[in-house]
């Protein structure tokens, strides 16, 4: 019989009596459109994951309260509401693994000079090694980031705890400081 209710039932179930087996049923009607459509969205399967886990478990923990204001049939798009937003939050480092990332990208930006920030500086074309010098610290993470590691705007982002616009503002700032030192 629990596969025949219809979402506004389980949801009231899950909201009203902690409902285990109507938690399940929502989980196995909705999870896997949940992390086909956060696909589209992030490349990274195990963000993915997490944020579908996140999402069900604020629905089981009642930290996200359905309104049944239009009726059961917008469910879905509660859940996607839900889920949107957990993305954004781990994409901006809001997350666990984003909290990890700022942490060691902190430590990676220290005053200490690194081996790629060594072979940059080594470097013997024209007065490169000089310009990149010359740039700031916060100029060169993004060079580091984008240019060398070869990371999109977003990841640069995620990776430096900044937002993309920035990421894409300071790689043009550098790029032109670059060009007029070797002008």
């Amino acid at each position: 019989m629990s596969d025949t209710r219809s979402d506004g039932e389980l949801l009231r179930a899950i909201a009203a009596d902690a409902d285990r087996r109507a938690f399940e049923e929502l989980y196995r009607r909705y999870a896997p459109w949940l992390r086909a459509r956060l696909r589209g969205r992030c490349a990274d399967l195990g963000v993915v994951d997490d944020v579908v886990q996140e999402t069900f478990l604020a629905v089981w923990r009642g930290k996200a309260r359905h309104r049944e204001e239009a009726g059961s049939a917008d469910a879905a798009g509660w859940l996607w509401r839900i889920a949107s937003r957990r993305l954004v939050d781990a994409l901006r480092g809001d997350g666990a693994r984003g909290r990890l990332r700022q942490a060691l990208a902190r430590l990676r930006h220290r005053d200490e000079v690194s081996a790629e920030e060594r072979v940059l500086a080594g470097v013997e074309h024209g007065d490169l090694a000089g310009a990149l010098v010359r740039l700031s610290p916060e100029l060169r993470a993004v060079l580091q980031a984008t240019v060398i590691d070869g990371l999109t705007t977003r990841e640069a982002a995620v990776l430096l705890g900044i937002p993309p616009g920035t990421v894409k503002t300071r790689a043009m700032r550098a790029r032109k400081q670059l060009r007029e030192a070797l002008a």
